[in-house]
């Protein structure tokens, strides 16, 4: 697998003619255009999967972030149109106490990509990283003995030829503070909120300790961390969707499509 690169052509696609048809006064983007540019990036994600199944490929993503940050709304952004014969979305629960047992990759490696799939992680392995330390559910070994292992155990995905991308959703304090509010008087979104999302809040700053640490010690040239703003959901969607695109040489992509990665929206770590 080539090294991912940032390539940055513009804060807006190419095919953009006009900026005022794209934000709003409050600096978010107009939904008509978010609305018109994810369907034309979903074309692209489509020729994407029918690539990586004809000629076997596998593709794995990784989504972590702060809690409310939405990587289980990006993950559907991405697998809107896509054909779930082909592609599955996992969510581990806490381990059983049997995996509690077992090596701590042991579970997460069992849902790697077959050939022909494409794999989505809603948090994985670096649970270890941020939520384990924080509150205790891992031991300060464990969580040292983790960076002893992880960059190995990614550069033997790589080395085997799977694709393998890692995303971080960022949200500030304040946001994550507005999306809990706004969970909570919502029926449709109250299920998401749990006691430890109110704790994760309280400890915003030892996440972003945690978080800039990952960065330094996990994210490797081969397995760069992809860092996105969030605050506006929409537009980090089409820019983690255009990043994606933009890195692999699938049939029949359409570069005016997915070139236009927004630099202020998407940040590696490290950058090649």
């Amino acid at each position: 697998m080539p090294l991912q690169k940032l390539l940055l052509s513009d804060t807006l696609p190419e095919h953009t003619k006009s900026p005022k048809k794209v934000f709003k006064k409050s600096g978010k983007i107009e939904t008509k255009f978010y609305n018109r540019e994810f369907m034309r990036l979903q074309h692209e994600v489509v020729k994407l999967q029918k690539w990586v199944i004809e000629s076997g490929q596998r593709l794995l993503m990784i989504f972590e972030g702060m809690d409310t940050a939405g990587k289980s709304s990006t993950i559907k952004a991405f697998n809107a149109y896509l054909n779930p014969r082909h592609t599955r979305s996992v969510a581990l629960p806490k381990p059983s106490e049997v995996e509690q047992g077992q090596w701590y990759f042991q579970r997460h490696l069992r849902q790697v990509p077959d050939r022909g799939e494409i794999v989505f992680f809603d948090r994985s392995w670096y649970n270890r990283a941020g939520i384990e330390p924080i509150f205790g559910f891992c031991t300060p070994q464990q969580h040292e003995e983790f960076y002893g292992q992880v960059n190995s155990v990614e550069k033997m995905l790589v080395d085997d030829g799977i694709l393998f991308y890692k995303f971080y959703l960022n949200i500030d304090k304040t946001t994550q503070g507005d999306r809990i509010r706004d969970r909570e008087q919502d029926p449709l979104k109250s299920w998401k909120i749990s006691p430890l999302d109110y704790k994760s809040h309280e400890r915003y700053d030892d996440y972003v300790t945690l978080r800039e640490t990952m960065f330094r010690q996990s994210g490797m040239p081969y397995a760069p961390w992809i860092a996105l703003d969030v605050v506006d959901k929409k537009r980090a969607r089409l820019n983690a969707i255009r990043y994606l695109l933009s890195t692999i040489e699938y049939a029949g992509r359409d570069m005016g499509a997915v070139m236009g990665v927004d630099g202020g929206i998407v940040t590696l770590h490290p950058n090649p």
